[in-house]
């Protein structure tokens, strides 16, 4: 199973660990670019970090943590929102990027589902 039920989401991210989401194409960009959101456990509560960089994978090389941001001066992504609780923080990334509640992912893991969209020949999405 990829995919988090809701209450391991929470008890992963009550737990110190990160949770994060493909997201997909970014529509309209000059260069090919992807985006995922992550949520991580921070001091001051749950961190909501949207990350934008240039799609230059392929099946060998899906990390995207390597992958170049689009605009350099989001080198580690753009803070939407803190919070303190993880549920609020799951729901803020939900409403400001269009991730879904269901396709939350364990940190690490949004390079499988980039490597899914590879596969499905880059997708519009």
């Amino acid at each position: 199973m990829r995919y988090l039920v809701e209450t391991f989401a929470v008890g992963a991210l009550r737990r110190g660990q990160g949770i994060e989401q493909f997201l997909g194409a970014v529509q309209g960009a000059e260069t090919p670019a992807i985006r995922w959101v992550g949520i991580e456990s921070v001091k001051r509560g749950y961190e909501v970090t949207l990350h934008v960089v240039e799609d230059v994978g392929s099946e060998t090389f899906c990390d995207l943590l390597e992958f170049p941001p689009l605009d350099p001066d989001d080198e580690f992504g753009q803070t939407l929102a803190v919070t303190d609780d993880a549920s609020v923080a799951m729901a803020e990334a939900e409403r400001r990027t269009g991730a879904v509640r269901h396709c939350w992912v364990n940190a690490g893991m949004a390079g499988d589902e980039y490597l899914d969209y590879l596969r499905a020949g880059r997708p519009a999405t």
